[in-house]
């Protein structure tokens, strides 16, 4: 009988142990890998040992369930982090990875800024900054911060991506509006509602018609419609206020035509508010066709915007720039909007308007132009 390789118990810990009897010697003990080459490994210096009358098994070969609790590494950490329900999406590369600058075995009490780093360009060594921050530093943050590793994480330089945007001015979202309107009456209405609520591209789409709330007022009886979005990516649904062109725009609502292209369309005819409460708001899906309508609508507007800046993303940033010029918000009100979550989101529109200090410029000494340039 030889000494067996036996998988980890979810239950108890990730490594794999040896049990069965060599050479008259009985085993039963963790590896202490989580690696299965490495494991087996271990099993093969334990057979030898015994083969040498080397081997000994002492009690305190393993830790106690005290010891593991009490430092465990980034596998234990891991898996209690997916057992209370943490995102295990991109923590797969990070167990797997083999070699020196692996964290897998690493106790987690000692792991530091060096160490992530180095794990970081091992498993994507070309990734851009902003890619390996979602798919590395943030799940392994989580990690470590929920396993009792507190220290601050630096983040790749570069990982916030470039806070310059573009949004469209009036003069460009006019147009813009009235030819997607021209595209199709229902693709206009929902870019409207990207315009003056700011709301991302998948958000709008999830409301149905019964979360549309126009004759709503607030507790002095003033009007107070909304939009409610149930499902946002902050993940905590949200009422969003319509200011009253976008209301005025809602009431307009044309019915749906019999069909768009070759397709027949639901509730074709029916008062485009007065439609069964439980159905879709708007019959569209994020999706190439949605971003090719807007890219149409671009083109027949005859705008055009830096790579990733021309999309809908667009109207986000028109929205918050609209906000901070005309509605007078600064940073900590773009957040209290709950349109972002918090002032870090949220302070990239501080440089779409010229601060009021900067705008004391108007007082400095006006030193005169030129005779033949004077109006």
């Amino acid at each position: 009988m030889s000494i067996k390789l036996i998988p980890p118990d979810p239950k108890r810990n990730p490594y794999y142990r040896g049990r069965g009897t060599h050479r008259g010697v009985y085993v039963d003990r963790s590896t202490k890998h989580t690696d299965k080459q490495k494991a087996r490994g271990v099993i093969t210096t334990w057979e030898r040992a015994i083969e040498r009358g080397e081997y000994a098994s002492s009690p305190s070969a393993e830790p106690s369930d005290k010891e593991v609790k009490r430092a465990p590494t980034f596998a234990e950490a891991t898996l209690a982090y997916l057992r209370a329900g943490g995102d295990g999406q991109y923590l797969g590369a990070v167990i797997e990875l083999e070699g020196e600058f692996a964290l897998r075995d690493k106790l987690v009490k000692e792991i530091d800024q060096i160490m992530i780093d180095n794990c970081a360009n091992a498993i994507m060594p070309d990734a851009p900054a902003a890619t390996k921050n979602r798919n590395f530093y943030t799940p392994v943050s989580a990690v470590l911060k929920r396993a009792g590793n507190t220290m601050e994480i630096k983040r790749p330089v570069g990982w916030r991506g470039k806070k310059s945007q573009s949004w469209l001015e009036p003069e460009q979202a006019r147009p813009l509006i009235e030819n997607c309107y021209h595209i199709d009456a229902e693709f206009g209405l929902l870019c409207m509602t990207y315009l003056y609520t700011g709301e991302r591209l998948s958000e709008p789409l999830k409301s149905h018609v019964r979360d549309l709330k126009l004759d709503t007022c607030d507790r002095h009886g003033n009007p107070a419609p909304i939009l409610y979005i149930p499902d946002t990516k902050n993940g905590e649904p949200r009422p969003v206020h319509l200011p009253p062109v976008l209301v005025e725009a809602f009431r307009a609502q044309p019915p749906r035509p019999e069909s768009v292209g070759h397709r027949p369309q639901d509730d074709a005819g029916k008062p485009w508010l007065k439609r069964d409460p439980a159905a879709r708001l708007f019959r569209f899906h994020p999706g190439g066709h949605l971003r090719d309508m807007l890219a149409d609508a671009m083109k027949r507007t005859g705008l055009s915007f830096p790579a990733r800046e021309g999309g809908f993303h667009i109207f986000c940033h028109t929205y918050g720039t609209w906000m901070t010029r005309y509605g007078g918000l600064d940073t900590e009100g773009l957040v209290r909007t709950k349109r972002w979550k918090n002032a870090e989101s949220a302070s990239r529109y501080a440089h779409t308007v010229a601060s009021y200090e900067a705008r004391q410029a108007d007082l400095l000494p006006r030193v005169k132009l030129p005779r033949g340039l004077r109006r």
